[in-house]
């Protein structure tokens, strides 16, 4: 009887462990998109500031609007999925190169960059949101059970920090070298990061438990949406979710900007970064542990407080403020690990047993997208107000990266608690 048990315990930690990997090659693309190649292109190439940032504006915006389509579509996929994962992690392998190796002249250097992020989103949200409902309806799990969610969740999340956590240290290591030396490197960066995306493709597609198909899975066109929005708990998980999105968007787009010239100590760049995702990953298991015991809405909640008090002092940090600063990524991570893993259960439970999870995630990533968006016009903000990349100092750098997110993730924190009893019911 424990023999039994103990094998089928096994064989779940084995199948979770296969579901999982993939987190960590999509990790390792999505931070250097999202930190490294505003920098890199405005820095390195010369692209002007006021032209990235709307260039990064414009295609994650067409990035956003684009989830909730596939997430519907993968709903109404049957044996194709499989094949269409693959196709997509090709062009993710392909396009995440030519971000790092334009081959265009510098006039139309705007056009290559919004075009190879257009493709590398539209690839990354396929799988992404392929992978979350995957994770949502993983067999055996059953509907709403918490522990089982959050243990997906954790293998899933777990190996996304992993993947962070080379992202940040290793591309940042590689922005500090001469300009001719970076695209090389992030070429070889490119390379690997294809060939652990295949195999982690491998892992999910042929080892992982398999995707529970609903009845539901292939509801059509105003069917599916009446289906999205009559699910009170789910619209009223929204706004809270989409604020704090935006809380975590815009550190992400502004913080080489803020260690490089704020703090001015770029060569600690990496050592900033891996600490950060090194703390949320120690933290990960402790919010997945409280969740079991307290409830997901309620530690998430708990979460966002500490990022508020961890993350406001980083404005009013200057120049040389490196201890400082370290111990605000410490806090500031710990609180992250409650983001990354609390969020996607707490949606995974207001989804009913007998309803298809991707078009709920399609607008999930949407929202996530939206955020990212407008984090982009940070960067003509701050133009306006005077600063250039490369200016020393910059109070509007400061206040912009930690005040302006600080206020977004309180106004969700009071959201959170007013909606926690649509969904307390659901979520126990």
């Amino acid at each position: 009887m424990n023999t039994t048990a103990s094998n089928y315990s096994l064989q779940n930690m084995t199948g979770y462990a296969a579901y999982g990997l993939l987190g960590m090659p999509l990790a390792m693309s999505a931070l250097p998109v999202y930190v490294q190649v505003p920098a890199y292109y405005t820095t390195q190439l010369g692209l002007t500031l006021t032209s990235t940032g709307w260039v990064l504006f414009l295609a994650r915006l067409i990035d956003t609007f684009q989830d909730p389509l596939l997430g519907l579509w993968i709903d109404r996929l049957r044996g194709g999925l499989h094949r269409w994962l693959i196709v997509a992690a090709i062009g993710l392998s392909a396009a995440f190169l030519g971000l790092w190796l334009p081959l265009v002249a510098t006039s139309y250097l705007a056009l290559w960059l919004g075009l190879m992020l257009i493709l590398t989103y539209t690839a990354h949200s396929m799988i992404n949101i392929a992978y979350l409902s995957w994770g949502a309806k993983l067999q055996p799990i059953k509907k709403n059970n918490a522990s089982m969610l959050l243990g997906a969740a954790a293998w899933r999340e777990g190996a996304g920090l992993m993947g962070v956590i080379i992202a940040s240290v290793i591309p940042s290591i590689i922005m500090l070298k001469p300009r001719e030396q970076i695209a090389a490197a992030m070429g070889w960066y490119s390379l690997a990061f294809a060939g652990l995306l295949m195999l982690a493709m491998i892992a999910l597609l042929y080892g992982s438990p398999k995707w529970q198909r609903t009845a539901t899975a292939h509801t059509h066109g105003h069917a599916a949406w009446s289906v999205l929005t009559g699910n009170l708990a789910f619209r009223r998980l929204l706004a809270p979710y989409f604020l704090n999105a935006i809380s975590v968007a815009i550190p992400a787009t502004l913080v080489l900007f803020f260690i490089r010239d704020r703090l001015q100590v770029p060569n600690q760049t990496g050592l900033f970064l891996a600490v950060y995702f090194i703390a949320a990953a120690i933290g990960l298991p402790m919010w997945v542990a409280l969740a079991k015991r307290f409830g997901v809405a309620r530690c998430w909640g708990l979460g966002m407080l500490l990022a508020i008090l961890a993350f406001f002092s980083a404005a009013l940090l200057t120049a040389g403020d490196s201890e400082k600063y370290l111990a605000v990524c410490i806090a500031a991570g710990l609180a992250l690990g409650a983001d990354l893993a609390l969020p996607p259960v707490l949606l995974a439970q207001v989804i009913a047993a007998d309803e298809a999870a991707a078009a709920y995630y399609g607008i999930w990533t949407l929202l996530g997208k939206l955020a990212l968006a407008l984090s982009g016009l940070a960067l003509p903000f701050l133009a306006y107000f005077g600063y250039q990349p490369g200016q020393a100092g910059g109070a509007v750098l400061g206040w912009t990266y930690a005040a302006v997110p600080c206020a977004c993730k309180f106004i969700a924190l009071l959201l959170l608690i007013a909606s926690h009893r649509s969904f307390s019911k659901t979520t126990k």
